[in-house]
């Protein structure tokens, strides 16, 4: 029969997606059938599933340490803000339009439907669904419309177990705060409390914990804490905002990259993989004075390609990346990258901007024309034409996946093969459309080597596996849950 437990939290950021990740591995390596399930996220990290459809990276982790392949029923809803004011719409990983929140809010039962949907294809086809919420269930002037918390798991009749986050202090006022905020029906739903990210010595929090157990109780809440997570550095990638990684300290190393922080960067997750690598350091900078010292300069993909290349003129940001490339430094542009180094964004439908056009940065003769159609569909392709930066990976193939809404054409040679700009280069220039690309291993290596001999660094033979790294890694993360959970009690609640 079919089981359920729902991980919402006191806020954003506060672990659920890694609570419910976690949870996805210890279900799986105890045998069963399991999938995660969001039914809505705001996130500009996405994936391409087997059949060419879009969902939050967040969910492709929780499958993947779930033992499944990602699938966008696992996350029928999701929000991609490509301004200030409203976001693209996507319904079981298809494009839907752009809308405004009150327009968004203002079809609820629409957005019942398509979770219903999407949760009823796992609830056929699984043993056990981790569902997890979204911010915080106290938002109580969006209850009426709520389909990501308490409304989806009233949907589902899921219970939950509430993450808190003690780092940010307050944690007891979280979790009391945000327990009786809720009405009663929702707050009986609630079946344990886990305190995340914990530094220091647990039997000082204990006496805490007895309170908070105490106070509850006293209001009529019998609700237990579940455990306490110490924190743990543990590389598992994270697609929120708040990501602390893409605000962290300026580091130096052998190979230093900086990726280029726009406002609406998306899919960062492309380069978690150099945290694997040694003597790699990779810094996310968002103003001119941040570059010069690195070895590789990355443009990364954007949820609003003009906007953002609006950004880097306004900033400064392009006549550093200019003035380095004239010093033979090596520029990557990745998917919305890639549309920034070329000679012209072109906009007809006015998808992105009002003014129909952008000049580019011009170090690639290629133009970009934006669509109504969508691009999105994995990919395996291999390397050709390969000379200068790449000479010595003829034929060598990578896989990963293309989201884009423009299409690009020009006369700058090509490094993967087909018909369409999938991939090009002109010395120390190169971009693609493909998603992922590094996470290729014998791709990534050859190219961090080829920085290291122009700094006169010995090569580094190692080939990072990078399926087999994570899978240390969402093991480390379960050994963490295992240890530090009732484990025990969390099986009562899904029962």
């Amino acid at each position: 029969m079919h089981k359920k437990i729902m991980i919402q939290g006191t806020g954003s950021s506060v672990g659920k997606s890694l609570v419910t990740a976690g949870l996805c591995r210890i279900f799986y390596k105890d045998g069963y059938k399991v999938s995660p399930f969001k039914s809505q996220n705001m996130a500009l990290n996405s994936f391409v599933d087997e059949e060419g459809l879009e969902l939050g990276r967040a969910q492709v982790v929780q499958a993947e340490m779930g033992g499944e392949r990602p699938r966008a029923y696992m996350n029928p809803i999701l929000l991609k803000p490509n301004a200030d004011d409203h976001s693209q719409v996507i319904f079981m990983g298809k494009p839907c339009g752009n809308v405004t929140a009150v327009e968004y809010f203002s079809q609820t039962e629409k957005l019942r439907k398509v979770a219903t949907e999407g949760y009823e294809k796992i609830r056929k086809s699984y043993d056990i669904c981790v569902l997890e919420g979204g911010g915080s269930p106290a938002e109580i002037n969006l209850r009426e419309v709520d389909v990501v918390n308490m409304g989806m798991a009233e949907l589902v009749d899921a219970p939950v177990v509430l993450v808190s986050d003690i780092e940010r202090g307050g944690v007891f006022a979280q979790i009391y705060g945000t327990i009786m905020l809720l009405d009663k029906n929702d707050r009986d739903r609630i079946k344990g409390i886990i305190i995340n990210k914990f530094r220091g010595n647990k039997e000082i929090l204990d006496p805490g914990i007895e309170m908070i157990e105490k106070k509850l109780k006293e209001d009529g809440v019998d609700i237990p804490v579940l455990g306490v997570l110490p924190y743990l550095d543990v590389k598992i990638e994270e697609e929120d905002v708040l990501a602390k990684k893409l605000t962290a300290k300026k580091t130096k190393n052998d190979i230093t990259i900086s990726v280029i922080r726009t406002p609406k960067m998306s899919n960062y997750t492309d380069f978690d993989v150099f945290e694997f690598y040694d003597n790699v350091a990779l810094n996310y900078v968002d103003s001119p004075e941040d570059i010069g010292d690195e070895d590789m300069i990355i443009i990364p993909g954007s949820k609003n390609t003009i906007g953002d290349l609006i950004f880097i003129k306004e900033t400064g940001i392009y006549k550093k990346i200019i003035e380095e490339s004239q010093k033979g430094k090596l520029i990557f542009g990745i998917c919305g990258g890639f549309q920034i180094l070329g000679s012209k964004i072109m906009d007809p439908l006015c998808i992105e901007t009002p003014l129909g056009e952008e000049d580019g940065l011009g170090l690639l003769n290629v133009t970009t024309t934006m669509g109504e159609e969508k691009a999105t569909y994995q990919v395996e392709k291999k390397l050709i034409n390969c000379k200068g930066i790449l000479a010595g990976l003829e034929g060598a193939t990578v896989k990963g996946y293309e989201i884009h809404q423009g299409q690009t054409e020009g006369k700058e040679e090509m490094f993967l093969d087909g018909e369409l700009y999938v991939g090009v280069y002109r010395e120390n220039i190169m971009a693609t459309y493909l998603h992922g690309i590094f996470d290729n291993g014998v791709f990534t290596r050859h190219i961090l080597n080829y920085l290291r001999r122009k700094k006169g660094l010995k090569e580094n033979k190692n080939l990072i596996d990078y399926e087999k790294v994570k899978n240390m890694e969402f093991d480390r993360w379960e050994e963490h849950l295992r240890k530090n959970l009732n484990v025990d009690k969390i099986y009562e609640i899904l029962k």
